[in-house]
């Protein structure tokens, strides 16, 4: 999970994430859709639906972190949780999208599935 945070980190500093289910609700409504959500892992089951339901109606891919949203915020440069983030840019999304399947396929590697 360390690659990921790290490209999220490194959207945050480029101005390319949006924070915050309300605001990643209202950035998918938008004309230039965000291109990834990506949900921390102790959402509620609200929180949880809510975003899946918006991603799914607007066509976005969603990613479920194995981060909760404290480790998330962290991430991104924020103080207090943060439940979703939307990664606006198309170039940085392949490079989040990259990190997450590195680190999807490392952590198969260690548990030895």
């Amino acid at each position: 999970m360390e690659k990921t945070l790290r490209a999220l980190g490194l959207c945050a500093k480029a101005r390319a994430l949006v924070c915050g289910t309300p605001m990643v609700c209202e950035a998918l409504r938008a004309p230039k859709k965000p291109r990834l959500v990506l949900c921390a892992s102790d959402n509620s089951e609200n929180t949880d639906k809510r975003l899946s339901d918006k991603c799914a109606y607007y066509e976005v891919k969603r990613i479920v972190l194995e981060a909760d949203g404290e480790t998330l915020a962290a991430a991104i440069g924020k103080k207090s949780r943060v439940a979703a983030v939307a990664v606006t840019d198309e170039n940085l999304c392949r490079l989040v999208e990259k990190a997450f399947g590195e680190d999807r396929s490392r952590a198969s590697a260690v548990s030895g599935t």
